[in-house]
């Protein structure tokens, strides 16, 4: 039987009309009856006997709208209004809950607050952002995680590709192994002594630059790189070639040994090879050496060429066939040909002597370092790879620097030493008494810079001309002064003549 419901807010529904005449009316009427039912009443439209558990019943007057309605079926009309509107009972069995907007309104809004469920029209903007957001950062996340995939591959290919272009010298490893009694200890275990060796080889690529003697090798330039413990400077000694040491007895590349002798120093690169090299240099110096690298002209003009140039500034012109160089005076940039033809060159500049060539080495090896720190390659990987690939591609070195990462080491702890404090400077040498063509060593000046290098002490250099003039201004002011023989000073840092890499030499 129909349910009779009293509305104080309007006239009661006309159960003779239609269900299909008022929807809305329905929906209203509907939604009131509902309202009005007890929580405890059952699916079908019953209600269980006794009081509300909302609260007491109200007083006599107030209205009638939560009193208990009768037993027995729900009116087909209301059914089919729900079913119209998509109102209706709770999927878990229990009543919908009523609200301000249930009896205001009608229609899916009512639905969805009736049964606490919302349609996508009503479905709240910030959640559609909220999930196109989601929806966004799963792509990015995805792309995110390819690029990352595409740069480790593509780094692992570049350090597998640098790491391959090194040659390893396990011969002169074996045969230093084998002379080890002999060698020199370590004295600052993490000061670093590196003996870097330019092989003049006339062989495959290099015979353009000279006679090719069946492939021999001799060493054009020999420097012995110290890096303080602290890596706050590096000074680099460069040995003549044409200076006059004793050289051990070396193997020799057909399996015999060379008599110990005392002769030109590169005869020894010629000889033994790199082996021979190092023991020579260790019994001049008593410098342990940890490692070494030899590098041929190819490797040397890649560099100059991977930094874009180094610039220099000549007095004059320069027209030299053997090197291949014709340059004209003044400021210019020159690339990794001319570069290696302005090391290499001899006859045609200044008085054609060796020890000239070797500070021209030492002023570009300048240049080419201030170049590579004031770029910023060496904090550059983009700009730093070149620079290495260049290197490793004719590098050969011992198996303690032969991979990457130990070159990368290596030059990491270089890359924070003021350029001021890169120093170079050429052993004190004077033309050997017995032909002039060649050099000795200068005593006991030498044998203080080898002290200094083993024992990790300062060292400092000024251009030549600087130090003849305090050597002359120190001799007149002792000229006529007796020695003080009661006062102590402290020990003065050994000065020589020499450059670093911040000196410009466009201003000397």
């Amino acid at each position: 039987m129909d349910a009779d419901v009293t509305d104080s807010a309007g006239p009661p529904s006309d159960p003779d009309r239609p269900a299909e005449d008022k929807p809305q009316d329905r929906s209203r009427d509907r939604s009131r009856e509902e309202s009005g039912r007890p929580e405890d009443e059952t699916p079908g439209g019953t209600t269980s006997e006794g009081p509300s558990p909302e609260g007491p019943a109200p007083e006599d007057g107030a209205p009638q709208d939560d009193a208990p309605q009768e037993e027995g079926p729900a009116a087909p009309e209301a059914d089919e209004a729900a079913a119209e509107t998509g109102e209706g009972d709770s999927t878990e069995g229990g009543p919908a809950e009523s609200g301000p907007k249930a009896g205001a309104e009608g229609g899916p809004k009512a639905a969805a607050d009736a049964d606490g469920v919302q349609t996508w029209a009503d479905r709240p903007k910030d959640g559609i952002v909220a999930a196109r957001k989601s929806h966004w950062l799963r792509w990015t996340a995805l792309a995110a995680s390819f690029l990352v995939l595409v740069a480790a591959g593509v780094g692992w290919w570049m350090y597998k590709k640098l790491d391959g272009n090194i040659t390893t010298d396990t011969s002169a490893a074996a045969e230093l192994k084998a002379y080890e009694k002999e060698r020199p200890a370590p004295v600052v275990m993490d000061a670093q002594n590196i003996l870097l060796i330019g092989s003049d080889s006339r062989a495959g690529d290099n015979r353009k630059y000279g006679r090719d003697d069946g492939g021999s090798q001799r060493s054009d330039t020999t420097i012995l790189l110290h890096l303080a413990a602290d890596r706050k400077s590096a000074t680099a000694v460069s040995i003549p070639r044409d200076l006059m040491v004793e050289i051990p007895s070396c193997s020799t590349g057909d399996d015999k040994k060379s008599r110990e002798q005392f002769t030109q120093f590169n005869t020894a690169f010629e000889l033994g090879g790199t082996a021979c090299t190092i023991r020579t240099v260790e019994r001049m110096t008593g410098i342990r050496i940890d490692h070494h690298m030899v590098v041929d002209f190819n490797g040397f003009k890649g560099m100059v060429d991977a930094v874009d140039g180094v610039e220099i500034c000549l007095k004059e012109p320069i027209d030299d066939k053997d090197a291949h160089l014709e340059l004209p005076a003044g400021r210019q940039t020159l690339n990794g040909e001319e570069a290696l033809g302005y090391v290499r060159a001899r006859k045609s500049l200044g008085n054609g002597s060796d020890t000239e060539r070797m500070e021209r080495q030492q002023q570009f090896l300048g240049a080419l370092v201030n170049k590579m720190q004031s770029n910023g390659v060496l904090l550059n990987p983009t700009r730093l790879y070149p620079v290495l690939d260049a290197a490793t591609k004719s590098l050969t070195t011992d198996p303690g620097l032969d991979s990457l990462r130990d070159l990368y080491d290596l030059v990491r702890g270089m890359r924070d030493v003021p350029t001021e404090q890169v120093q170079f400077l050429t052993v004190p040498r004077q033309p050997y008494r017995n032909n002039p063509n060649r050099d000795e060593l200068v005593e006991p000046d030498a044998g203080d810079l080898f002290k200094q290098l083993r024992e990790d002490k300062p060292v400092a250099v000024v251009p030549a001309d600087e130090l003849e003039e305090a050597e002359r201004d120190k001799e007149s002011a002792q000229d006529g002064k007796p020695d003080d023989a009661g006062s102590e000073s402290p020990t003065p840092t050994p000065t020589y003549s020499g450059s670093s890499a911040a000196d410009d030499l466009c201003k000397q």
